[in-house]
C-alpha cells in the first residue's frame, strides 16, 4: 500500500491543518479538530451541521460556506463523529434561529446526532431539527434497520436546504422543505477496485479483474451484486434502471444529474459517464435540466462512481442554482 502519510494515527489531524490552511479566508477549524465552520456567520440565520466520518473528502467539510453548511464535523475515517464534537460545532455556530441537523442515515450517524440533539436540548439550546438522508436504492429499507443509506444525494441536501436558510428560511420551512426534497432523490454506485483502508493495509473487498460491484456503498462496503465488467453506457443503464424504479417522477419531468467519482476514477470517465447516463435519462423520456459531475462523495481510493437522479420543481432549481461559495462548491 502507498499512501502519502505519516502514521494512520495522525492522518486525520494532518489533513484538517492542511485543508483548514489552505481556506483559511472562508473557514475556521476547531482547536480540538472537532469541527470546521465558517468564518464568518450569518447572524439571525438557521444553521446546518453535517459530518461523518472521513475519507469521504470533500463530503462534509467541503460543503461548509456560504449557501451550503455551517459546519461539519469529521469523524475518524468511515467513523462517525462523537457526540460531543457533534453539540460543540452546533454551540459554535448557533447564532439564535435553531439548528438543523443533516444526517446521512447509517446507525452511527443517526445515534451519535441524536445524542448530541438530545445533549443541546438538556443544555437549554435553541431549536434543533434533524434530517435524515436515505437515496440509496441498493439498500431496500426492509434490508437493515435504520432503512436506505445516505450516500451522494446528501450533497444535493446540503445545497438546496443550505441555500433555502440563506435565504432566512426558519426552522419549520426548511424541515418542510427536506420532507418534500428527500424522496425526489435517489442513488447508486458501482465500484472497478475497492478502496484500502490505511490502518488495515487491505482492500476492504476482493474484485476480479474482470468484474464488478454494484450497490456499493460510501464505507468500502461490498454491494449487493457482482456483475462483468461492461461498457460505461452498459453500467449507467443498470444504474439508471434502479433509480428510476424507485423515483416517483413523470415522464418529461425536469432532473438534476450528479454523476460522482469514489476518489480515482479520472475526471474523463465520469464526463463518459455524465454522457451515458445523460443519454439513458433521455430515452426514458426525462429533461436534464442541470448537471453535477465531478468527485464530492468520496470512498478514499476506490475506483467506481455513482450516479444521482433527483426530480426537480421550479423552488428546486432556483435553490441549486443559487449562490454558493464553499470549497467544493462555487458559483453565482
Amino acid at each position: 500500500m502507498k499512501k502519502l502519510i505519516n502514521r494512520p494515527e495522525t492522518f486525520l489531524e494532518e489533513s484538517l491543518l492542511g485543508f483548514a490552511a489552505a481556506h483559511a479566508d472562508m473557514l475556521a477549524l476547531d482547536p480540538e479538530f472537532r469541527f470546521i465552520r465558517r468564518r464568518i456567520l450569518k447572524p439571525g440565520k438557521v444553521a446546518l451541521v453535517s459530518g461523518g466520518g472521513a475519507g469521504h473528502e470533500p463530503l462534509h467539510i467541503g460543503f461548509v460556506g456560504r449557501g451550503m453548511l455551517d459546519a461539519a464535523c469529521p469523524g475518524q475515517i468511515f467513523t462517525s463523529p462523537t457526540p460531543s464534537q457533534i453539540h460543540a460545532a452546533m454551540q459554535a455556530v448557533d447564532t439564535g434561529a435553531g439548528t438543523l441537523l443533516i444526517v446521512k442515515n447509517y446507525e452511527g450517524d443517526v445515534m451519535n446526532f441524536d445524542m448530541a440533539a438530545d445533549l443541546a436540548a438538556e443544555m437549554g439550546g435553541g431549536r434543533i431539527a434533524r434530517v435524515f438522508v436515505d437515496d440509496d436504492v441498493a439498500i431496500k429499507p426492509s434490508q437493515q434497520s435504520f432503512g436506505r443509506r445516505g450516500v451522494a444525494g446528501t450533497v444535493i441536501v446540503e445545497k438546496l436546504l443550505g441555500a433555502a436558510a440563506e435565504q432566512g428560511r426558519d426552522i419549520d420551512a426548511l424541515q418542510a422543505l427536506a420532507a418534500h426534497v428527500l424522496p425526489r432523490i435517489r442513488s447508486m454506485g458501482v465500484a472497478l477496485n475497492p478502496c484500502t483502508m490505511p490502518a488495515v493495509g487491505r482492500p476492504t473487498f476482493e474484485l476480479g479483474p474482470d468484474e464488478i460491484e454494484l450497490g456499493v456503498g460510501l464505507h468500502g462496503e461490498a454491494g449487493v451484486r457482482r456483475a462483468p465488467l461492461s461498457s460505461a453506457d452498459g453500467i449507467a443503464e443498470e444504474l439508471l434502471d434502479c433509480i428510476l424504479r424507485e423515483l416517483p417522477a413523470p415522464r418529461h419531468a425536469p432532473v438534476l444529474l450528479l454523476v460522482n467519482g469514489f476518489g480515482s476514477t479520472p475526471m474523463m470517465e465520469l464526463y463518459a459517464m455524465s454522457h451515458a447516463a445523460r443519454t439513458g435519462l433521455e430515452r426514458h423520456g426525462f429533461a436534464v435540466a442541470r448537471h453535477a459531475v465531478g468527485s464530492f462523495a468520496t470512498s478514499l481510493d476506490m475506483a467506481g462512481c455513482s450516479i444521482t437522479v433527483a426530480w426537480l420543481d421550479d423552488d428546486m432549481i432556483r435553490l441549486w442554482d443559487a449562490a454558493v461559495e464553499t470549497v467544493a462548491f462555487r458559483w453565482g
